[in-house]
C-alpha cells in the first residue's frame, strides 16, 4: 500500500465552474418558458464533452436550493464565459452566474458495467 503521506503529483486538470443563480423574482411559469432551451444546451455542451458534470445544490428534503453548479472544460476564462453566456436562462436574464476557475487535483469515482443487460452504477 502507497504512504498516504508520500508527495503526490496530483492531477491539476484546469476546470471552470458555473455558479448559476436566480437574477430577479421572475415567476416560475415565465422561467419555465425557456427551461427546454436551457437543458437543450446543457444536452449539447455535455455531448461535445464540454461538461464535466452539472446540477443543482439540494436542502435535506432534496428540493433545489441556491445557486445549480456546472463545472466545464475551457481552454481559458473567454472560452468559459460564452458557454456560460449560451446558456438561455442566463442570456434571457432569469438567471445570474458567477464563473470559478478550478484546479481538479484529488477524487476519484467508480463506474460499474454489466455488458449482458447494459445496467451500470456510478459510485
Amino acid at each position: 500500500m502507497a504512504d498516504a503521506t508520500a508527495p503526490r503529483a496530483h492531477l491539476r486538470k484546469q476546470l471552470y465552474i458555473i455558479f448559476s443563480e436566480p437574477a430577479s423574482d421572475w415567476g416560475a411559469e415565465q422561467r419555465h418558458t425557456v427551461h427546454p432551451q436551457h437543458l437543450a444546451h446543457q444536452y449539447d455542451i455535455e455531448a461535445r464533452g464540454i461538461m464535466f458534470a452539472a446540477g443543482p445544490f439540494i436542502d435535506e428534503a432534496g428540493k433545489p436550493q441556491g445557486p445549480g453548479m456546472i463545472i466545464i472544460r475551457a481552454a481559458n476564462e473567454a472560452e468559459a464565459r460564452a458557454v456560460a453566456d449560451a446558456d438561455p436562462y442566463h442570456k434571457h436574464g432569469f438567471r445570474k452566474y458567477r464563473l470559478q476557475k478550478w484546479s481538479l487535483n484529488e477524487g476519484a469515482f467508480g463506474l460499474k458495467l454489466r455488458f449482458s443487460d447494459g445496467a451500470y452504477s456510478i459510485d
